[in-house]
């Protein structure tokens, strides 16, 4: 079938000698996977075990690299280690419970190496689409150099992930402000802006832990949180909440658990509805469930609001030259603004593809633990809002489905190139 393709390729080529577009078309017999961070790689990891072979295709330089290149330095682990190992390799046992961001690029490495996984770099994936008439994925990469190549496969794994762009708003004055205004993903620390004024707008665990990073370099930082936020000590009486809560679940129904959060983050934290952190009417649990989003996980912010090191903003109306203007009157006046407004999947921009994933928000349309599974082929690992717990299970799910198909075809998936006579 691909042969008559690429016969097909070949005679559009003959009738017009000038066309360059295609420089090349490769054949996969294995699933070629879009993106090399953590899900991409414990996903083909995966695969090996199975004995598959797959393609990696990653528009980055490096594996990880929204880790590598858009994270701050005092960023760890929310979770504990055991709850965020990929597949069939743990963490090493002198990691502590809570691994910086350097130890777990390094761990990535170190998986990635274990599983011999070699993505391709610097492929951008431009359009990926289903051929209905031949029955393959035609997923088609732009180089640094502008050079196009088109990879053809029957399987295709989507693994780009929730956080693959960054969420800039269009904030009203922003062209009148005269400060600094910058994403938390071109944030590293607080050296830059000590002594200075910085709002940070966003309250999740970024915004958060920004603020933080500030009151340690000496800045006055102030949070902007328009949403109501639910938030949770990161650790009760010695032991991980999330842990601690996975743990109760299986004896008890998520409305007990989420009022057993509730009950000891007040006397942990107190009530945070004081300083204008307003918690929604659900509990931690089914609010995470009904809107996917997570619960903040405190690692001494709160404190630092509590003593007034870190002013509390409601919306913003609008930017002014030196400052903002709140929704509720009060003028302040700022050295800088982060934008720590979080990430969005940009599966939409490149899949032409609209039953398994959302055009609205590029995430699977069916809900978690049945969304990593699409028709034609399709999957995609990393968007189950659950971390990289949920990666672990979409990869694990994945790879025995992709050879339960190679085993009913008989094939044995390996990887070959074939070039079109391009003269």
């Amino acid at each position: 079938v691909f042969m008559d393709y690429l016969r097909e390729l070949e005679g559009k080529r003959l009738h017009d000698p000038f066309d360059k577009k295609m420089e090349r078309s490769i054949m996969v017999a294995g699933p070629v996977i879009v993106g090399a961070g953590p899900s991409g790689l414990a996903t083909a990891a995966c695969l090996k075990e199975k004995g598959v072979s797959s393609l990696i295709l990653e528009r980055a330089d490096c594996i990880a690299s929204m880790w590598q290149h858009k994270t701050y330095d005092r960023l760890r682990l929310h979770l504990p280690k055991q709850f965020c190992q990929l597949p069939r390799m743990p963490f090493p046992e002198n990691y502590p419970t809570y691994p910086n961001k350097q130890q777990f690029l390094e761990y990535l490495e170190a998986y990635a190496n274990r599983f011999g996984l070699e993505p391709v770099f610097n492929k951008t994936v431009v359009n990926a689409e289903y051929d209905h008439h031949y029955k393959f994925w035609r997923v088609k990469t732009v180089g640094i150099k502008q050079d196009e190549t088109e990879y053809v496969c029957q399987w295709l794994i989507v693994a780009t992930g929730e956080n693959a762009e960054e969420v800039v708003p269009r904030l009203q004055g922003m062209d009148d402000f005269d400060g600094i205004v910058i994403h938390s993903s071109s944030y590293r620390s607080g050296e830059m802006f000590r002594d200075k004024s910085v709002l940070v707008v966003g309250c999740g665990n970024s915004g958060m832990e920004v603020c933080l990073d500030l009151c340690n370099y000496n800045a006055r930082p102030s949070l902007v949180v328009r949403d109501t936020v639910h938030i949770l000590p990161r650790e009760i009486i010695g032991r991980s909440t999330f842990g601690l809560s996975t743990c109760l679940l299986k004896w008890f129904p998520v409305r007990l658990v989420d009022l057993f959060l509730l009950v000891i983050s007040w006397f942990v934290l107190g009530d945070t509805s004081r300083f204008g952190l307003r918690r929604p009417k659900l509990g931690p649990l089914q609010f995470k469930h009904l809107s996917g989003k997570t619960p903040v996980l405190d690692v001494g912010t709160i404190a630092k609001i509590q003593s007034g090191d870190i002013k509390v903003f409601p919306g913003i109306e609008r930017l002014t030259q030196h400052g903002v203007k709140f929704t509720d009157g009060r003028v302040e006046n700022f050295d800088a603004i982060i934008l720590a407004t979080g990430y969005k999947s940009n599966v939409p921009s490149w899949l032409k593809e609209s039953d398994m994933f959302s055009e609205k928000d590029g995430f699977p349309r069916k809900a978690f633990p049945n969304g990593w599974k699409g028709a034609n082929g399709l999957y995609a690992v990393g968007f189950s809002r659950r971390g990289l717990l949920g990666v672990s299970m979409d990869a694990r799910k994945i790879a025995e489905d992709v050879q339960f198909h190679c085993l009913l075809s008989c094939s044995t998936p390996t990887l070959m190139t074939l070039k079109p006579n391009t003269t």
